[in-house]
């Protein structure tokens, strides 16, 4: 295990630079950055513990095996963030063409909460975040991925965009699509989860003013990763272009 006090100085970049370069530890330094925000995502867009496990490992064995390619044209950290997504995005699809979904029953939901959240938690708090799950299983995956990113995880409009690579009125007309098609499932939900009143955390938020899906169960989000232009490393699968 990387020593913290070996690479507390070093940014993301130059970590990524010392694995290509052959250093054993640094990469699993931002394996330890990271994942807890990865793994954050991938179970709010799968939604289910396994599942977002194999992506989230899918998606580090893919930056791992593709650093080499990465250009520095955007942060590191949405760069892993666009492998993730697309990692999750591939299981999705694979799932629909089961004919399964990846949340299908109560058991899957509720694992969506973790430990201390199921004990203390209100009842109601729960009901809602199984609700809210269920009915994002049944967006397309492209909707729910921008929901998770934008309403969920509090990315701003921009950044998610850059992980998902794709431009920002696309990420608000995915989150408008989404939104329009929760709503009818969720309209008897308490006002202040579906009224959109909830007011920005600040000005980076750039969120619409439309009606939003209510933030899951779960602790506060660590902050969005840093913004930089789209880099062309990583592409769909998880995996990284030249």
């Amino acid at each position: 295990m990387a020593d913290d006090t070996a690479y507390g100085d070093a940014t993301d970049q130059d970590l990524l630079a010392r694995h290509v370069a052959g250093d054993p530890e640094a990469f699993g330094e931002l394996v330890r950055r990271h994942r807890d925000r990865l793994w954050a995502v991938a179970l709010r867009t799968l939604g289910d513990r396994e599942e977002a496990a194999d992506a989230v490992q899918d998606a580090f064995v893919s930056a791992y095996r593709a650093a080499h390619t990465f250009r520095g044209q955007s942060a590191v950290t949405t760069w892993l963030h666009r492998i993730t997504v697309n990692a999750c995005l591939d299981r999705v699809r694979k799932a629909a063409s089961r004919k399964t979904a990846p949340v299908d029953d109560t058991e899957r939901l509720e694992q969506l909460l973790e430990p201390q959240e199921s004990a203390s938690a209100p009842a109601e708090r729960n009901d809602l975040h199984r609700r809210l799950m269920k009915a994002l299983a049944t967006l397309p995956p492209e909707q729910r991925a921008a929901l998770v990113l934008v309403d969920m995880q509090g990315y701003p409009v921009a950044e998610a965009a850059r992980i998902l690579d794709v431009p920002p009125g696309t990420v608000k007309s995915r989150c408008s699509r989404g939104r329009a098609r929760l709503l009818p499932l969720l309209s008897d939900l308490r006002p202040e989860g579906v009224t959109g009143d909830r007011k920005p955390a600040g000005p980076e938020r750039n969120r619409s003013t439309e009606t939003s899906v209510p933030p899951a169960a779960g602790p506060p989000r660590a902050g969005p990763p840093d913004t930089g232009p789209s880099d062309s490393a990583a592409v769909k699968g998880g995996g990284g272009r030249a």
